[in-house]
């Protein structure tokens, strides 16, 4: 029987992905058309029903009603005639929603989730899954929305239970977010699980009123109570030193996380206030190191502007530096910025390295190897880009120095 309804719903699905194939209506969503069929919209969605069956009335007149009376006539459909053959235009959906709520109406199944490494306009780092980041968070509340706009409840309760695993791991604003969003459809599962989260980030109530309602802040506040006062009931007083040590430890962990989180979602300055308030150490969090590795360039250079952040700090056993970090990746805005705010060209890993090494070797690799080992993809003009600005800053360091001289070792060319 499970065979027979997989089979079923791949053959309804693929109807709708082959297109023209026996539709007969089209809809215009974003400039794009998209070909469906009405007596499967009508037979699984009360919403199209009710506009493929309504009265006849002129093209100039007929919107397409949602199943929410709040909603107005054409706030998810332009006007058109359920009658004629024209295209319908669909206003407020973006073409990606609207295909997830076609694909679950013809086969009783979506994955709401952006195609894996597909650049997204919301999510800044590169090779990212779209598991829980900021992209993918956003399309499911944008689908939430649709489901509930078109009246599809098995659609919306599907895209709960997607929401609630990606808040698990998501950034504390997409958490809000979420957090948001579950308030004004009374979605209390949903609502339970995020504010817990965010009663749990440690984020300060002056932070929280930036982003919630008050009386939302009110509430975490409440919940921070309660869960302080059942700690302090169960609470066994640490026997001994080791004990408090760990739980430094552990605070200083929540501490990076929150940091790590701010800087996923650019807000650099909620890390001002993090390294003011709480007295968080950004060389000790290795802060820099994560950006450059996770973040955007404009990020890098706010968290370098803030003054708190030592530009050569090395990291991990083999001491290396962001610039270190920003020459192995090959990104050459993250080494111009870096630059910009004096990172040492010259500065050496444990083991002697230096970040124009690193890129000296890479080049070599590439010119005459024809391959980089552990990069499946290079850029040379990027490599090429990255050589040029470190060798620049080497050159300009060595002659300030007064060591600049005919023996120097010529500069890598990398063409093209």
């Amino acid at each position: 029987m499970e065979e027979s309804m997989r089979s079923l719903s791949l053959d309804y699905l693929n109807l709708l992905i082959n297109g023209q194939a026996f539709s007969d209506v089209t809809f215009s969503v974003e400039g794009r058309l998209v070909h469906a069929h009405r007596c499967i919209l009508a037979a699984r969605c009360v919403f199209f029903r009710e506009f493929f069956c309504g009265p006849a009335e002129s093209p100039s007149s007929f919107s397409l009603a949602t199943s929410d009376p709040s909603t107005a006539m054409a706030s998810q459909m332009g006007p058109a005639s359920p009658r004629t053959t024209g295209v319908i235009p669909v206003n407020s959906v973006s073409y990606e929603v609207f295909l997830l709520v076609l694909q679950f109406l013809y086969s009783g199944q979506v994955s709401i989730v952006p195609q894996k490494h597909e650049p997204r306009p919301n999510c800044g780092e590169r090779g990212c899954w779209h598991a829980h980041c900021t992209a993918a968070v956003d399309l499911a509340l944008a689908t939430l929305a649709a489901a509930r706009s078109f009246g599809i409840e098995q659609l919306a309760l599907l895209t709960q239970k997607q929401l609630a695993g990606m808040v698990e791991k998501a950034s504390i604003e997409d958490v809000m977010k979420v957090l948001i969003a579950s308030r004004k459809q009374d979605m209390h599962q949903l609502w339970t699980t995020c504010s817990h989260l965010v009663a749990k980030s440690g984020l300060p109530p002056e932070i929280l009123a930036k982003h919630l309602p008050i009386d939302v802040v009110t509430k975490i506040e409440e919940l921070r109570l309660k869960s302080s006062l059942t700690r302090r009931s169960s609470l066994v007083p640490p026997q001994h030193p080791h004990e408090l040590l760990a739980g430094a430890h552990t605070l200083e962990d929540q501490k990076i996380r929150r940091m790590r989180r701010a800087l996923d979602s650019s807000d650099v300055e909620l890390v001002k206030l993090m390294v003011m308030g709480e007295g968080l150490n950004l060389d000790e969090a290795l802060a820099l190191h994560y950006a450059v590795e996770n973040c955007s360039r404009e990020v890098v250079k706010a968290l370098l502007e803030l003054g708190a952040a030592d530009v050569n700090y090395p990291a991990g056993p083999l001491g290396k530096t962001p610039l270190h970090m920003a020459s192995e990746m090959i990104l050459p805005d993250m080494v111009a910025v870096l630059l910009d705010h004096h990172a040492d060209p010259n500065v050496r890993t444990v083991d002697g390295i230096t970040p124009l090494d690193i890129l000296r070797t890479l080049t070599s690799n590439f010119l005459f190897k024809g391959v980089v080992p552990g990069l499946t993809h290079l850029e040379p003009n990027k490599l090429r880009l990255c050589l040029e600005l470190v060798q620049s800053a080497a050159l300009v360091i060595s002659r300030e120095e007064g060591n600049a001289g005919p023996n120097a070792n010529p500069p890598y060319i990398l063409h093209r």
